[in-house]
């Protein structure tokens, strides 16, 4: 397994130099073989499936209807949920961060580790191709016997040859076999004295095809095994980009469910105080019993949709822990990242041009389509008729000697050539094959056209992507801006505010700030999809983006207080560390 490690390994340093890769597949430990262990070579493996009489459903006992202690039981299991996702008071607690996440990814990842095996395969079959081009070395040892009757007198002797022989194709079709023959036989019962014999040939064939079969179409399947490592070279680099972005963007999606809460938990503070004042108001004959009822209605909305966005979170962290092959019961927390990324200075015509110059699946298409064109010139070929070329030339030992070891005679030499033509009376498969090739010929130009127009289409795509992202962007913070005024507006004039306003007020509010989030994160992922479709991202050997020249990109980490997001023990000045007067929390990203 070193040897052939050692030659995988050449291959794909020569595939990723050609194809300009930042970072080539790694070969893991070939492992140890299966054990034989019970139950691997059984007919029928068992099935682990009871009847429902042996299974129990046991009813969770919630409390007494109609009471506060259903609610309350089920705000502390969800409160436990909450804990557990957060990684509050867990004691092995992994902390990621977006560099974290995208080594782990490219370390561990099951994805890439299956990309990873499919540029090795390919590779692998590429060695065998070319071991099969290669001189090949074969030993074949039979032992036989026989006996001859004669009145009822047996003559049984016991024939052993030995075949040591060396073949080899050549480059434009045919083969060339150089054979050792050693032959030894003995009489086991006889009345000659010369009970045993020995004798050895060296022989040697050529058969060379003259019209079908000759030429490059010899060479088919040596030309496609080294094509396709290009091919899996070109892939594994294209997964690796569009594997960045997919990753980046699920940390953005969680980070944006982090601001989430963040949101959420600021207005639920802000509407427990509200409900407090309209209760007090209420007391006081200043409010309706209607406006306080209406007041505690949105608190419960606020907290109902809390718990949602707190399951939100745990399962996609749940999802992401598992596209990093980290185990689900592993207590994860994440740091927010506030990344810089300039946004492109280009054109549609621009980056049209350069998805169609450097996208690597583009280039595979249209070299597919070469593979195609290939395949009709091999199927017409299969239309000739067959004329073909064979010799060989035999030179044993001498004959007289009932020794003849490995000692050959040159005068006992022996040759022969031959010139055979086959004519195409029945190509009537090969016809058919030809029209196949022709049909699939038309196949791959419709799907590199359509392939191309897609291309084209995502590249103009991600440039509108970049300039609506922004829009939304700035238009959302100018609300959350607009809506801090009007709500500290109401909060100093309490008295002057009716309940429905104040109320609108706060879910708006809250809408333009998630708004905020979700365009800035839209602006990120768009910014790395742009990228990504016309060709010019670039992942190092870390996993993270390499900056072309003119791109500075810059992540800086943020940590995130959890204890406040999950264990409800959020304080007024975390309230006004999550709510700033300029409505600017978050930004950072795709602003040069």
């Amino acid at each position: 397994m070193e040897q052939i490690d050692r030659r995988l390994s050449k291959v794909l340093g020569e595939s990723a130099a050609q194809t300009n890769l930042n970072a080539g597949p790694r070969l893991a430990p070939p492992g140890t073989n299966p054990s034989r262990r019970s139950g691997l070579y059984e007919e029928n493996p068992s099935t682990n499936n009871p009847a429902p009489d042996q299974l129990t459903y046991e009813e969770l006992d919630r409390g007494e209807p109609g009471t506060d202690q259903i609610v309350e039981g089920l705000n502390t299991r969800l409160r436990n949920f909450a804990l557990a996702a957060g990684g509050i008071g867990a004691d092995n607690v992994l902390t990621i961060t977006l560099r974290d996440a995208l080594k782990l990814a490219q370390r561990q990842g099951r994805e890439y580790l299956s990309a990873e095996e499919e540029y090795i395969l390919t590779a692998i079959r590429l060695l065998i191709e070319r071991h099969r081009w290669g001189p090949r070395l074969f030993n074949d040892t039979s032992v036989g016997f026989q006996g001859v009757g004669d009145e009822g007198r047996f003559n049984n002797s016991m024939n052993i040859i030995n075949t040591l022989r060396a073949t080899q194709r050549l480059p434009y079709g045919g083969n060339l076999e150089a054979r050792w023959i050693w032959d030894a036989t003995e009489q086991l019962r006889s009345s000659v004295s010369e009970q045993y014999r020995q004798s050895s040939a060296l022989v040697l064939d050529a058969n060379i095809p003259l019209l079908r079969g000759a030429g490059m179409v010899a060479r088919e399947s040596r030309i496609q095994a080294e094509r396709e490592v290009v091919y899996a070279a070109r892939d594994f680099e294209n997964f690796r980009r569009e594997y960045f972005v997919s990753i980046a963007q699920d940390y953005f999606r969680l980070i944006q469910t982090v601001y989430e809460l963040q949101n959420r938990l600021v207005q639920l503070k802000n509407l427990e105080l509200f409900v407090a004042q309209q209760q007090a108001l209420y007391e006081a004959g200043r409010r309706t019993e209607f406006n306080v009822n209406e007041a505690r209605n949105d608190l419960i909305t606020a907290r109902s949709s809390l718990a949602s966005s707190r399951e939100q979170y745990t399962l996609q962290l749940d999802r992401f822990k598992i596209r990093l092959s980290i185990p689900v019961e592993q207590p994860v927390q994440l740091v927010a990242a506030t990344i810089e990324v300039p946004e492109p200075s280009t054109t549609i015509e621009a980056a049209t041009a350069s998805a169609l110059a450097y996208r690597l699946d583009l280039q595979n298409r249209r070299d597919r389509y070469a593979d195609s064109e290939r395949g009709v010139l091999n199927a017409r070929n299969q239309l000739l008729p067959d004329l073909g070329l064979s010799g060989g030339v035999r030179i044993p030992t001498d004959p007289r000697q009932r020794e003849g070891r490995f000692s050959i005679d040159p005068d006992e030499t022996s040759w022969d050539a031959a010139i055979t033509l086959s004519l195409p009376l029945d190509r009537r498969i090969e016809r058919l094959q030809l029209r196949q090739a022709l049909v699939l010929l038309e196949r791959s130009r419709r799907n590199l056209n359509e392939f191309t127009d897609n291309v084209v289409l995502e590249a103009r795509r991600r440039v509108r992507e970049i300039d609506l992202a922004r829009f939304r962007l700035e238009l959302a913070e100018a609300s959350v801006k607009i809506n801090q005024r009007r709500l500290k507006e109401q909060q100093l004039k309490a008295d002057a505010v009716d309940t429905r306003t104040r109320l609108r007020t706060e879910t708006d509010l809250l809408n333009s700030k998630n708004a905020r989030d979700q365009a800035l994160t839209d602006l990120r992922i768009a910014i790395l999809n742009y990228l990504e479709s016309i060709g010019q991202l670039r992942v190092s050997a870390e996993g993270v983006i390499d900056p072309l020249p003119g791109m500075q990109v810059i992540i800086e980490d943020t940590p995130i207080d959890f204890t406040a997001l999950f264990a409800d023990q959020m304080t007024d000045a975390d309230v006004q560390e999550m709510s700033p007067d300029e409505g600017a929390a978050h930004d950072g990203a795709g602003k040069e």
